[in-house]
Parts: C-alpha cells; structure tokens; sequence
C-alpha cells in the first residue's frame, strides 16, 4: 500500500481562524478529514502531521524515509527562509509535492521566494483546501507509477 506524508507547518493549526479572508474558513481538521476520506477511496495509508518547529518537521521527515513514498507539505512561513527544512527535503528519497493555500506569488514579495520549492517535484499554490486534494492524487498516481516500475507520470 502506498503511503503518504502530509506535513504542515508553522501557524497551520489555526486555520480558519487565521487570516480568513486570506486562507479560507476551513480548518486543518476539516482538511485532514478530507484528506482521510479521499486516501481511503485511493488506497492509499496516509499520515497527517502539524509542527510549528523546523526541527521538528525535519526529525518527521527524516523518521519518514523509506516509510513514505510521497511527503506532501505546505511549509507555510518556512517555505521562505529555511535552508534547513530545504536540504531535508532534499535528503527525501521519494517525491516531494509542496502546497499552499494562496497563491504566494500574488502577495508580499518576500512570499515569493520559495527556498523549499527548489526541492519539489510539484508546486501546487492558490487553490484552497482542493490544493491537498490535488496533491493527495497526484501522490497516488507518483507512487502508483513507481510501484509498477516505471517513471513518475508527467503533469
């Protein structure tokens, strides 16, 4: 069975009630159920964490290699300035998919510069909580192809 690692970051933990006009109204349990629902249809045996330490997403991923196929992450803040949480990503044997919530690149500048990113295979930004939604999928199929033996699908 496939598995995934969805990881959040710094702040996440009060959505939907932090910054509503910005990150929506949805609350990471509400996200987590969703995503719950969904890897269950998938097949897919899903693992769901929120840190708001750097250190401690790090020591996640580093308990996760060879576990997890896929890690799934929205970095939040730290997607702009951790180096640390970059070469983490890095030193991740399987696919990296990062999310947010906004689209970065249609806020404050510093938002747009995305040091995580350098380590991901999929960015997917501005589409709300269907951003995970979408990121669950393209896992499955990543770790679909790959158990087959053959290349991650395209796109």
């Amino acid at each position: 069975m496939t598995r995934v690692l969805v990881l959040n970051g710094p702040n996440l933990g009060s959505l939907g009630e932090r910054e509503p006009e910005i990150y929506g109204g949805t609350s990471l349990v509400e996200i987590e159920a969703a995503l719950r629902d969904r890897a269950s249809r998938l097949g897919v045996e899903l693992r769901v964490e929120q840190r708001n330490g750097e250190g401690e997403l790090i020591d996640l991923l580093e308990e996760e290699r060879g576990l997890s196929e896929v890690v799934v992450i929205n970095p939040g803040g730290l997607s702009h300035t951790s180096v640390a949480l970059l070469d983490a990503l890095r030193a991740f044997p399987g696919q990296v998919i990062e999310v947010h919530l906004s689209n970065t690149f249609a806020r404050e500048a510093y938002r747009r510069v995305m040091l995580t990113a350098e380590a991901a295979d999929s960015v997917i930004l501005g589409l709300g909580p269907d951003g995970y939604l979408v990121a669950l999928e393209r896992a499955a199929r990543v770790a679909g192809a790959r158990a087959e033996g053959g290349e991650a699908p395209a796109g």
